[in-house]
């Protein structure tokens, strides 16, 4: 009888023991989904915070076509309507700009890697638009590759040069826009748009092979600047971005956000960590800085709604 209520003992222990252990787990594991040109940067995020958190268990639950249907965080890249902004809390956490890109074998890439696009020439290369200005002498053997479904690329593209997503010409291709990359370089004729952080190695800071990155009228004057030539390093290319004052191109913020109802400890607390964090990483994955201003605000509403339980 004594060994029978030492067994029994035991056993009640380790039942306490493991569902302590397992509310311990579900209450520190917090779930991000999102845009995935982003996972990256919020990979290395995980990795430097849980370093300090060893308990805190973050994921990624990879968006397919819809997000996963729990999560705490969404990662986005383009401005939400005004419905979802009243159910959740942001922070601005960065800016990406897109590019435009060809093979680098393409007839395009030849011709344009030298002359480069302005305004107009952008605007018929990309878009329908059946009461712009037709220019001739365009090359005609090209293939623009775009996205299928609702992103913030192709949005925040198409919205800084007046249009809407499905105006974009071209192949729409499913899935991701890493997935625009893969059909470019296995096309000779392809041509896209993305972001720095596809379009350039994170190490060697180059274009990617295979990929040539089209020169830009950056200040809007109809010409193109050996300076606007110089495309071949990475963090150049980003130093050139943050003049306040360059055009054509399209640049948005990145952004976390969180339901205001949501009462996951860990998920406001690695929120809460990311934005007094992120800023150094920014540069080394192709990411522009925020507006200090608007960080501040939504830095202090993300501290005021961290502290109600």
């Amino acid at each position: 009888m004594k060994k029978f209520k030492i067994l029994l003992f035991t056993y009640a222990f380790s039942l306490l023991a493991t569902s302590g252990f397992a509310q311990e787990t579900a209450d520190n594991k917090v779930i991000i989904t999102g845009v995935r040109f982003a996972y990256p940067l919020v990979e290395k995020w995980i990795k430097d915070y849980t370093a300090l958190h060893p308990s805190s268990q973050i994921v990624i639950e990879t968006r397919t076509i819809t997000d996963p249907q729990k999560y705490d965080l969404l990662i986005e890249a383009y401005d939400q309507d005004k419905e979802v902004k009243e159910t959740r809390e942001y922070i601005s956490l960065g800016r990406y700009a897109l590019l435009p890109v060809a093979n680098a074998k393409s007839a395009f890439a030849k011709e344009y890697g030298e002359k480069g696009l302005n305004e107009k020439t952008y605007k018929q290369i990309f878009f329908h638009d059946i009461y712009a200005e037709k220019d001739k002498t365009l090359p005609t053997g090209y293939t623009i590759y775009t996205r299928l479904q609702k992103a913030g690329a192709p949005l925040t593209f198409a919205k800084y040069f007046g249009y809407e997503q499905q105006d974009i010409k071209g192949k729409a291709i499913a899935g991701a826009d890493e997935h625009l990359i893969k059909a470019l370089l296995k096309d000779e004729t392809g041509v896209s748009y993305t972001t720095p952080g596809l379009a350039y190695d994170l190490q060697t800071r180059k274009p990617v092979e295979g990929i040539t990155v089209i020169p830009i009228d950056l200040d809007g004057n109809g010409r193109i600047s050996k300076e606007e030539k110089v495309l071949d390093n990475l963090d150049g290319v980003l130093t050139s971005l943050e003049n306040e004052k360059i055009k054509n191109v399209p640049i948005e913020y990145i952004h976390f956000s969180i339901d205001k109802h949501n009462s996951n400890p860990e998920a406001k607390k690695f929120l809460l960590w990311v934005a007094a964090n992120a800023d150094k990483d920014l540069r080394q994955f192709g990411y522009l800085k925020p507006d200090a201003k608007r960080l501040e605000q939504e830095k202090e509403k993300l501290e005021r709604f961290s502290a109600v339980k």
